[in-house]
């Protein structure tokens, strides 16, 4: 007996009347290409960099937006003999450290005397802006900023006689080295304490020291005046300052 597929019809278990057989194939054929074709239509659409621009662009600014570590721009006020930095304090709150720690630095690397007034501090002598931005710039570099991410979070620690810079935001860790070439001229002629000098008085200081120079050093005389030339014999030295008396 021949039996026309195309006309064979058959029934589901509910009893709902489907197409024919050829049809259900012709059919299947055509979903099948066309799920395969809307697969490689949806991996042109969302191809990795397509993906990513997309995901970027949903990023909040905040994320996107690197933000660079700044420290205050340093503002100095030259007042007579006397040089003013008026916001250390912000300075110092930027960058995390201990303001004791950041003065020290500072007086060393310019070579001059110096000390915390409140949220000040008072350098004795003329000592230029860009001068007091390098050394803090310096500062930075050397004891904040991560030398792998070069981000400010950073602890400093100290592990026998070395002391470690810690990054909280990368981990990374080494040990700090003061970068060379980073300070004030050195003195030509060493100063020996106990020795006398023969000495120019050439300024007086805030509290009324004279102010002397030799060979690099700025040497403090009580009880001169501007001016005087006096034998004076050295006391005590630090750094690139020093402190005499007069002596006969």
């Amino acid at each position: 007996m021949n039996v026309n597929l195309s006309s064979l019809t058959y029934f589901d278990t509910l009893g709902l009347h489907t197409p024919s057989i050829p049809l259900l194939i012709k059919e299947t054929k055509g979903f099948i290409s066309g799920f395969f074709l809307s697969i490689i239509n949806m991996s042109e659409q969302y191809d990795y960099k397509t993906l990513l621009k997309r995901a970027r662009d949903k990023l909040p600014s905040a994320i996107t937006e690197h933000s660079r570590f700044q420290v205050p721009e340093v503002d100095v006020l030259i007042e007579g003999k006397t040089t003013v930095l008026r916001n250390f304090a912000d300075i110092a709150s930027a960058v995390n450290r201990d303001p004791a720690d950041i003065l020290a630095y500072l007086l060393k690397e310019l070579g001059t005397a110096g000390s915390s007034d409140g949220k000040r501090v008072i350098f004795k002598g003329k000592v230029q802006a860009d001068q007091i931005k390098d050394r803090i710039d310096s500062y930075v570099s050397t004891y904040v900023l991560c030398s792998e991410c070069e981000r400010p979070d950073t602890k400093l620690v100290k592990d026998g006689r070395t002391l470690i810079l810690e990054c909280d935001a990368c981990g990374a860790h080494r040990p700090v080295k003061v970068r060379k070439g980073s300070r004030g001229p050195e003195p030509q002629a060493v100063l020996e304490v106990g020795k006398v000098y023969e000495l120019m008085i050439q300024d007086v200081g805030r509290k009324g020291d004279g102010m002397a120079k030799r060979g690099g050093y700025i040497i403090y005389v009580p009880g001169t005046a501007k001016g005087a030339k006096v034998k004076v014999q050295i006391e005590n030295v630090s750094g690139t300052i020093a402190f005499g008396k007069v002596v006969s």
